[in-house]
């Protein structure tokens, strides 16, 4: 194999890349591995916590990536054209259960943020522009500046994580919103990273927890 001569190089090569086939990913199954890696050790516990469990299905790698070029192409189109691109879905072992977590990142307008209002089941924070938690879902919004999001240098790019809890039966409780805000604060601090944001678009390092009055 290693004297192929000319004639018989195409071979050789095909040889070559049969033998250098990549190999199936390696499963990933531990919480720490979910959200392609964007989930702290905190983040992580909170994520066993609220699933009640230590294994989860496969999570490929890779939505990091997608989420922060579909923000990136997003950027500068009309709120209409703008869905809210898919993180991951975080899902106890197949057969177990039905429970997911999702995590997703899009723009929104002033007339997407809550104020005052109070839905039903969400409890502000002040963390971010503006942050909201409960049982079955969790938003955080916040404002970014980056020469990756058009014309973010003239008005701060505004983004909005969004947690979903589907078929949650937690309790409406302090812990259980603080651990969907711990998720989501993973996760979106990974993505303002990645793109670029000043500031890291006025996140800390963990999330804070200050309640506001309802």
């Amino acid at each position: 194999m290693a004297r192929c001569i000319v004639p018989g190089l195409a071979v050789c090569l095909l040889a070559t890349a049969c033998g250098r086939e990549e190999q199936p990913e390696q499963e990933r199954v531990t919480a720490e591995e979910q959200c392609d890696d964007t989930l702290t050790p905190e983040a992580a516990r909170a994520l066993e916590t609220v699933l009640e469990t230590e294994k989860f299905s496969h999570d490929p790698r890779g939505g990091l990536e997608r989420v922060t070029n579909a923000l990136v192409q997003d950027s500068g189109k009309p709120l209409s054209q703008t869905p809210y691109r898919l993180l991951c879905r975080a899902t106890p072992p197949v057969g177990s259960s039905t429970d997911t977590v999702s995590i997703r990142f899009g723009f929104y307008g002033h007339e997407d943020l809550l104020g005052d209002v109070h839905p039903r089941g969400l409890h502000p924070y002040d963390m971010g522009v503006e942050a909201h938690s409960g049982p079955k879902k969790a938003y955080l919004f916040l404002t970014c500046v980056t020469p990756r999001l058009e014309g973010s240098d003239k008005s701060p790019a505004r983004i909005r994580g969004t947690l979903t809890f589907n078929r949650s039966k937690l309790p409406d409780t302090l812990p259980v919103r603080e651990a969907h805000l711990t998720i989501l604060h993973s996760a979106t601090l990974a993505v303002v990273r990645k793109l670029g944001c000043e500031n890291d678009a006025g996140l800390t390092e963990k999330p804070v927890f200050k309640p506001l009055p309802e």
